[in-house]
């Protein structure tokens, strides 16, 4: 009970309800006392048995569990009833304890046991109900108005106000957000808690079900296993058991990285994908354009962009000031002896083959080239990411038109499923290859860089073959709208078929251990003498032409090592 994950404490091997399911965590997976029990001969459970183990079994190695709505209402109704037998005290008292300690029942289970006074008064629940004073007439304590005893309430303490007060009080709390499930007396010495029971008879109806809404919510972001899904529109939560690989997909086919709820992008790191994305979207680009593609006036300092081609410039109004772009001269100095004329400035062409540098001109060589290797990274990310997108469709397309197409060319549907498992394949390569990009753009050992442009470069190839396949070559098996010619034949269809899964298959392979490698750093490359070396690279290298020898990198030799 001392864990402070475990939000049931439960044992290992309690079974966990999970939908319709029971997921059995316990590691003995045989029947009967000391696991060695068998089936009788000749019985009919024997086939079911063995269904069940394989479910239980394919359970487990589920590494997260997608929640409905019903699922979170369910568990947390299961908890509150939970604390609710074991302490002896009321469902609303429970539920405010599971909040306080974050839905924890093993925590919570510790320090109420070990001490229930200074649990109850650190959450905000009294010991003994509130003893009213003998009046037939009491003051609200905050319109400070005559009112009988039954038209006050307390939080259970000994402070009164009428249900109108009380009505303004909570309306305000629960429309300024979840803070209202900590509400507490609006006495501010005093530490009542504000029960459930109180909103229920105090609150408007649509303010009840804001609080519901709160307390259902509660649940999955105050729990360290669960989150919610970042798709739009989703309502459903991912618990996760626990792994390295964070990859997720929700029922809403939307698939996420539960570490940092960003989309999967395997086979970078969440900081990566962190950094990728803030510099998207940051200013730091604009800045490097402007440095890069401007010049300071001379005179006023203002930037000003090149958009003539001469070189006389002239500073907007009121400056006005005219200068060469090449040296930022005075125009009026300019003559034939000294710059080698107003239109071929020389002057500054011969600095710079002397290395008279400014540190103003190396900073905007710097920013131009900065920003020439963004946009490079920049663009092939954004260009998988459209066309990643394009294929979702595609997929979807062909998933719900597949009963149709099943009808038309007369095959079954199940022998068309390797169609969509394509598409499928297609969107998750485009996705890695995508987050590739920014895994280059961070590479800065060049000898690691080399060998990952090869291996880039490979599975870009090998995924455009099957996005090739699987968008144009299938043409020539499906029927075309409003034309009657004769349909594929069965030898055809097969042809195309293999093709198809075979590239689907070979993609998946290249693609699962380019993941692999990325992830590990490339750890197996080496530099030995100046050389990068690869024993996979060389191996793929020697199966070329000769002619390839006398390409610019004949001098590296790749060796993986294993």
């Amino acid at each position: 009970m001392d864990s402070d994950d475990e939000p049931w404490g439960g044992s290992d091997s309690d079974p966990v309800a999970v939908g319709d399911y029971y997921y059995d965590c316990s590691d003995g997976g045989s029947g009967g006392a000391g696991g060695g029990g068998e089936e009788e001969e000749g019985s009919d459970c024997a086939g079911d048995d063995y269904e069940v183990r394989e479910e239980v079994a394919s359970m487990r190695e589920k590494r997260y569990i997608v929640l409905s709505e019903n699922d979170i209402h369910e568990r947390q109704e299961e908890a509150i009833r939970r604390v609710s037998s074991i302490f002896s005290i009321p469902r609303e008292s429970a539920c405010i304890l599971l909040r306080q300690y974050k839905w924890n029942i093993s925590k919570l289970s510790d320090e109420w046991f070990a001490d229930e006074e200074r649990v109850r008064h650190f959450v905000g629940l009294p010991t003994n109900g509130a003893v009213l004073p003998d009046c037939q007439e009491l003051t609200c304590g905050i319109c400070f108005e005559g009112y009988s005893t039954t038209a006050l309430s307390s939080a259970g303490c000994v402070h009164l106000y009428c249900h109108e007060c009380w009505e303004g009080y909570i309306s305000a709390s629960i429309n300024d957000g979840p803070g209202c499930l900590s509400l507490r007396c609006p006495e501010p010495s005093c530490t009542a808690m504000v029960l459930e029971e109180t909103i229920n008879r105090l609150a408007k109806d649509e303010e009840k079900v804001k609080y519901k809404q709160f307390l259902s919510c509660s649940y999955v972001e105050d729990n360290k296993k669960i989150k919610w899904c970042p798709a739009p529109d989703c309502t459903r939560a991912v618990e996760f058991l626990g792994d390295e690989n964070y990859d997720v997909s929700c029922m809403c086919k939307f698939s996420f990285c539960w570490n940092c709820t960003e989309e999967t992008h395997r086979p970078v790191s969440c900081e990566t994908v962190s950094k990728w994305i803030l510099k998207n979207s940051a200013e730091s680009e604009n800045v490097n354009w402007i440095i890069a593609n401007s010049k300071p006036c001379p005179k006023c300092k203002r930037p000003i962009e090149k958009n003539h081609g001469c070189m006389h410039m002239t500073c907007r109004p009121p400056c006005k000031f005219q200068f060469c772009w090449l040296c930022l001269g005075d125009w009026s100095e300019h003559g034939s002896r000294t710059t080698g004329g107003n239109y071929a400035c020389n002057r500054y062409e011969a600095d710079k083959k002397k290395g008279i540098y400014d540190e103003a001109e190396a900073q905007r060589e710097r920013a131009k080239n900065s920003l020439v290797r963004y946009t490079h990274y920049f663009e092939r990310w954004a260009s998988n990411q459209k066309s990643r997108q394009k294929a979702q469709g595609d997929l979807q397309k062909f998933e719900s038109e597949l009963a149709k197409l099943s009808d038309i060319l007369g095959i079954p549907e199940s022998q068309l499923k390797f169609i969509p498992e394509a598409w499928s394949q297609i969107v998750e390569c485009r996705q890695v290859l995508q987050w590739t990009y920014a895994y280059g753009y961070y590479l800065d050992d060049k000898a690691k860089n080399d060998f990952f442009v090869y291996l880039q470069g490979e599975a870009e190839s090998g995924l455009e073959r099957l996005h090739k396949c699987a968008e144009k070559d299938i043409h020539a098996i499906l029927p075309k709208a409003g034309e009657t010619e004769p349909l594929p034949s069965l030898q055809d269809f097969n042809e195309f078929r293999v093709k198809l899964a075979g590239l689907t298959s070979v993609t998946r392979n290249y693609f699962e251990n380019l993941v692999q490698a990325l992830e590990a750093g490339l750890e197996d490359v080496r530099v030995t003498g100046g050389q990068s070396t690869s024993k996979k690279k060389a191996r793929t290298a020697s199966k070329r032409k000769p002619s390839a020898k006398g390409k610019a990198g004949r001098n590296k030799k790749a060796r993986i090592t294993s």
